[in-house]
């Protein structure tokens, strides 16, 4: 699929369109994942316009923190040169798992077989007569 699909799709990629569009716009920067990200041109605010060019799958939570930081305007630089290193406690981000078997499921989710613990003796139930 991957030529002919191309030019009509965004979520595997970006398509011809946006290759055309991002022509002249400066390329600041990739992150570990691979995406790629340029900045160009001013909103109707007058802000620096800002995109990311996924590597694979469209998919936000593959976004880089401190790329974020930078793409939403909460940094002026790019990462390397305006947010401190990262520090040694800091773990790498994870990306979305919903939908995956690696989501998070709580001990009585049916996928988990849907066995609950049972209450304990601190809870009462309520009676209108109480």
């Amino acid at each position: 699929m991957g030529i002919n699909l191309n030019p009509f799709t965004w979520w595997t990629g970006a398509s011809w369109g946006t290759a055309f569009g991002l022509r002249g716009k400066a390329r600041m920067g990739e992150d570990s994942l691979g995406n790629v990200y340029y900045e160009g041109g001013r909103d109707t605010a007058g802000n620096p316009r800002r995109w990311v060019i996924y590597n694979g799958i469209n998919d936000t939570s593959r976004i880089a923190p401190e790329w974020f930081s930078w793409l939403h305007h909460q940094v002026a630089d790019v990462p390397e040169r305006s947010l401190p290193a990262p520090r040694a406690w800091q773990l790498p981000p994870e990306p979305n798992m919903t939908g995956t078997a690696l989501a998070y499921r709580p001990s009585g989710a049916m996928e988990k077989g849907g066995v609950r613990a049972q209450a304990t003796g601190d809870y009462e139930a309520w009676t209108p007569d109480a």
